[in-house]
């Protein structure tokens, strides 16, 4: 079980208090996930951080420290943010916690899957949520929506532990693809920049009012698991409306 849950990442954002951090390290180590990735963390170095890890101290001394949500998911192929708010203008794919874990174990063989916690106070911001291809929310009392993101990340592992523990064979379960390998999100990344660019030059898409149009590409996308060969495909054509040709570096071909 811990090889396959070494494919499944913890990305906090922002983190302000530097205890929690340390609790969160504790919290997953507990459940046998290792991968904690910071985005400008406020305070990393506190020697509370060491104190409310407990032992976790190897989760810490690996843990990646960028600066960009864009940077923390360059290597993973699904995401999923993490959101108390069910209502928005443009509705995503939600997932409860426990259904979150039955989502994530079948994939994890062969591929990373990020998991996205926001800051403390308020939580993922819409072009933070607009990288997740799916959200995710613990159910809780409708009167105190309020749980410690050490707590919420004790819980999420654990549903995801648990949902491998309940595979078959994890080590052999195929990821989404067809057995192709699916695009990164830094590929998914490049992917939408492309489109954008090519969508105001053809002038569909107005930048002084794109209304929710990228969202909603980002959306129908993010739904349809796009291989890297296909990715390739779709940036080809793209490159051939701009009367260009669309050469994919080396770690994107298929």
């Amino acid at each position: 079980m811990t090889s396959v849950l070494d494919n499944l990442c913890i990305v906090m954002v922002q983190t302000s208090h530097p205890g929690n951090i340390g609790a969160a390290a504790r919290a997953m180590k507990t459940m046998g996930v290792s991968d904690l990735r910071l985005i400008q963390p406020k305070d990393f170095n506190s020697p509370q951080t060491k104190a409310m890890a407990s032992g976790a101290d190897s989760i810490l001394e690996h843990a990646k420290r960028v600066q960009t949500l864009s940077e923390a998911l360059a290597d993973c192929q699904v995401v999923i943010g993490t959101s108390a708010r069910s209502e928005r203008s443009l509705p995503w794919p939600q997932l409860t916690a426990r259904e979150c874990g039955e989502f994530v174990a079948p994939q994890l063989a062969g591929q990373k899957i990020a998991l996205v916690f926001g800051r403390e106070r308020t939580g993922l911001t819409n072009e933070e949520l607009a990288q997740c291809q799916y959200l995710t929310h613990i159910p809780m009392a409708v009167d105190y929506y309020s749980l410690n993101i050490a707590a919420a990340i004790q819980l999420y592992c654990y549903e995801c532990a648990m949902a491998v523990q309940g595979l078959k064979h994890p080590e052999s379960t195929p990821a989404e693809g067809l057995g192709e390998p699916l695009a990164t999100g830094a590929q998914l990344e490049g992917l939408y920049e492309h489109l954008e660019q090519t969508l105001i030059e053809v002038r569909y898409l107005d930048p002084e009012n794109p209304r929710l149009l990228m969202n909603r590409l980002r959306r129908l996308f993010g739904r349809t698991h796009l291989t890297q060969s296909e990715m390739n495909i779709l940036r080809g054509i793209l490159a051939a409306f701009q009367g260009r040709k669309f050469r994919p570096r080396a770690q994107e071909k298929a």
